[in-house]
């Protein structure tokens, strides 16, 4: 006879505890036992019990539990289950971390993990083959526009797995937020009733409200040059900016224009010439607000950094040539100032589409989420590569259900205030997927290919290289723990399912553009791996938390405008610039959402910073705990470096990095 002690852990969310009765089995190499509790689990307790089996069941293998219901099946959330075994028996761990319903029984393998060859014991390769055979009927593929990655099938957020839901605090707050923000437009909309809407001072009738100290700033110097500048390096869309290597060929100098082309080749050889080129927007339809026509333009700006480090602007054309238009207009920093203003503010509107669709909507959420899927549906529990990633899909699928049911379906706010709603979004991001290249989504490869590496006061370039060698370290660190050889890499199905599953389905075919198809060594799978994590955290941290400030100010980055892109400078007046720019309730919606996805989420979880141990042994909790040393140390440069700054970049402090992509 040994006696065991039994430790449940139930979750701390709304409603994660349950008055149904659980039933519990412990299962070893030698036998299993039923244990008599009366286990009824209340929310965030860990409740321990004390019982004698009759037999030796020898290494523990699984628990296996059951819950009972009468009338209502009230679903438990179980954290994990720890049993120490009689005499000096190490405690196992059984991690869950997963809502339990329905009365069927519920096997928890020992937390250990183990790769597909390491299984000596058959009962656990039955276990994982059952486990993904289960998955891949609740985690299935669907198109939801042709020619975009593809996404979990769930059409709406209730046809979502359970443990891809938000938990209801989330759930409340997403929901109270929407509500909170739809009662300020209202309140915006009948303070502006009677006002005028004649002048840029106008636009301080709406700028109250939920605002950072930033957007403040962000309002008294928006008409900057400089501060214009700054946005293409260091703003909500970093991504854009590459030094030049040769003038680009849509830049039609007329004759007259020596000088500037003078100035333009003079900075080009001191490769201090830098370019925007907003050419994927060429061609997308416009969108049509309450019956009135909307406009793009697909800008091209070139910019200059002065010895100082500062970047300027040189030269804006909105439009590219047309064989059958006239040579675009050139807008000059010397121009009547109200041109200038109108030209920059068609740039900004420009980068407020690429920003959302590409860069974010794009580069982070969806290509999250087919990482999501992907882990669902290729890797089970006990794959080490599972445990190192599930903190990171954490409320992934249901904010990208929610976008796609609400931001940017039919009747969303796109189309209800974005100049590319009403269809040019979708258009926008098939070209994006058609261009969207594995090296792109690695820091150290695109910032190399975009010519910013060592760029002075590239604050978004700086930090994102640490971040990504700090998050290769820990890649690193857990990946050596499981795979000790290349062949053991190449070896690994379950892997190579995984990677040929993002690259060929959720990708679409996406090893054209440099994706992998499978892991020949364990570099190319760290690399991979590390993309994967950076991605879900860091990059989706550095081009959201901008929106709240830099786009709060609507005239700084308006979604939409109103008047075609200017042909001449002497005739742009005030009424031009505000009949371009967003009316009051196109304004309104854009503060509203920028709020609503830029502020800090409540239950955040900081990089790194997850409660769920997934991982069995002291080794990987070595690596998570230098890891979060690592970020630990990073947040303290960062926080020095930003004391001496008057524009602190603060969106890849690690505080600020969610650990997933939730909002």
């Amino acid at each position: 006879m040994g006696r065991y002690r039994i430790r449940v852990a139930t979750g701390a969310w709304l409603f994660s505890g349950s008055h149904n009765r659980v039933q519990l089995w412990l299962v070893g190499a030698r036998g299993e036992a039923e244990l008599e509790l009366q286990l009824r689990p209340a929310r965030g307790e860990e409740e321990e019990f004390d019982r004698d089996v009759a037999e030796d069941l020898g290494l523990l293998q699984f628990v296996r539990l059951r819950k009972h219901h009468w009338l209502v099946d009230d679903a438990w959330f179980c954290d994990r289950i720890t049993v120490q075994g009689p005499g000096a028996c190490a405690e196992a761990a059984f991690p869950c971390y997963r809502w339990v319903q329905g009365e069927d029984i519920l096997s928890l393998p020992e937390g250990t993990a183990r790769l597909p060859g390491d299984n000596a014991l058959d009962v656990f390769q039955k276990h994982r083959e059952k486990e993904l055979k289960d998955r891949q009927q609740i985690y299935c593929w669907a198109t939801w526009k042709e020619g975009l990655p593809l996404t979990i099938a769930a059409e709406r957020k209730d046809d979502l797995p359970p443990n891809m839901r938000f938990h209801e605090e989330k759930r409340l707050d997403f929901e109270w937020t929407l509500k909170a923000g739809a009662l300020e437009m209202a309140l915006k909309r009948v303070y502006t009733l009677l006002s005028s809407w004649n002048c840029l001072e106008d636009f301080d009738q709406i700028f109250w409200g939920q605002k950072s100290a930033l957007a403040e700033k962000v309002h008294r110097c928006w008409q900057d040059d400089e501060l214009f500048a700054y946005q293409f390096v260091n703003g909500a869309n970093p991504m854009l900016l590459r030094r030049s290597t040769s003038l680009p060929s849509r830049l039609a100098l007329p004759s007259g224009m020596e000088e500037l082309r003078a100035q333009l080749e003079k900075e080009l050889q001191n490769g201090s010439l830098f370019e925007a080129d907003f050419i994927l927007l060429d061609g997308i339809p416009a969108n049509v607000i309450r019956g009135e026509k909307q406009y793009l333009a697909a800008p091209l700006v070139m910019l200059k950094m002065e010895p100082n480090g500062k970047l300027l602007p040189m030269v804006i054309q909105i439009q590219p040539p047309n064989p059958s238009s006239p040579t675009p207009t050139l807008f000059l920093p010397s121009d009547p100032p109200l041109a200038w203003l109108l030209a920059k503010s068609w740039v900004r509107n420009s980068d407020f589409q690429l920003h959302q669709l590409q860069y974010h909507l794009l580069n982070t959420h969806l290509v999250a989420e087919v990482i999501a899927v992907a882990t669902m549906r290729c890797l089970p529990g006990l794959h080490p590569i599972f445990k190192l990633l599930i903190p990171h899909i954490r409320y992934t699928m249901e904010i990208n259900t929610r976008a796609r049911t609400q931001l940017i379906s039919d009747g969303g706010i796109f189309d209800k205030a974005v100049s590319t709603g009403g269809g040019g979004h979708v258009q926008l991001l098939r070209r994006a997927t058609a261009q969207l290249t594995y090296c792109s989504l690695c820091p150290p490869d695109d910032l190399a290919d975009r010519g910013l590496l060592g760029l002075p006061g590239a604050l978004y370039a700086r930090d994102a290289l640490r971040l990504w060698e700090i998050i290769a370290r820990y890649v690193e660190g857990i990946v050596h723990l499981f795979y000790q050889r290349d062949d053991v890499v190449r070896g690994d199905p379950e892997l190579q399912a995984w990677c040929r599953e993002i690259t060929e389905v959720g990708l679409c075919q996406a090893q054209d553009r440099g994706f992998p198809v499978s892991f020949q060594s364990q570099s190319q799978l760290c690399h991979f791996l590390t993309m994967c994590i950076f991605t879900c955290t860091a990059q989706h941290a550095a081009i959201n938390q901008g929106q709240l400030d830099w786009y709060a100010w609507v005239p700084n980055a308006p979604c939409t405008m109103r008047m075609p892109p200017p042909t001449t400078k002497e005739d742009v007046t005030m009424a031009t610039v505000m009949g371009s720019l967003p009316d009051v309730q196109q304004a309104c919606l854009q503060m509203a959402i920028s709020w609503h996805l830029g502020r800090r989420q409540p239950d955040m979880v900081p990089l790194g910073h997850h409660k769920e141990k997934y991982f069995s042994g002291p080794k990987p909790k070595a690596v998570l705990n230098q890891f979060r040393t690592d970020l630990e140390n990073l947040e303290k440069e960062i926080t020095a470096r930003n004391e001496q700054l008057d524009w602190p970049y603060e969106y890849l402090k690690p505080s600020r990095i969610e650990n997933s992509v939730t909002i």
